[in-house]
């Protein structure tokens, strides 16, 4: 097995994120709830990145920042109808999601 890190993020409907992290490609691995009317806690994947998606309280603070590095933002970016903007290390664009989570994302500069 290999160590990684596994970012959570809090969201208040995990169905509703996964669905909107669909359009960044990840796809969800598995939801667990100890009781059907219980929080929802998601694994979602893009490859070998995973990220967690948590409704309960606690997990993760609000306004919570990842950074995604992807091989084409300029895709995403049109998925999401925003501009990219060059800095020194990378091409970029920065989401929210539903919940006001934030997504730099980038592809490296060559």
């Amino acid at each position: 097995m290999d160590e990684e890190v596994i970012p959570i993020l809090h969201v208040e409907d995990a169905a509703a994120a996964a669905e909107w992290y669909e359009r960044l490609g990840f796809t969800t691995e598995w939801e667990h709830r100890f009781a059907p009317e219980l929080p929802a806690f998601v694994e979602i994947a893009r490859g070998a990145v995973r990220l967690f998606l948590s409704e309960h309280k606690g997990d993760a603070r609000p306004d919570t920042l990842i950074y995604l590095r992807v091989r084409d933002v300029d895709a995403i970016a049109a998925e999401f109808g925003v501009q990219t903007e060059d800095a020194p290390w990378a091409r970029e664009i920065e989401l929210r999601d539903p919940d006001g989570n934030r997504l730099r994302i980038g592809t490296p500069m060559e």
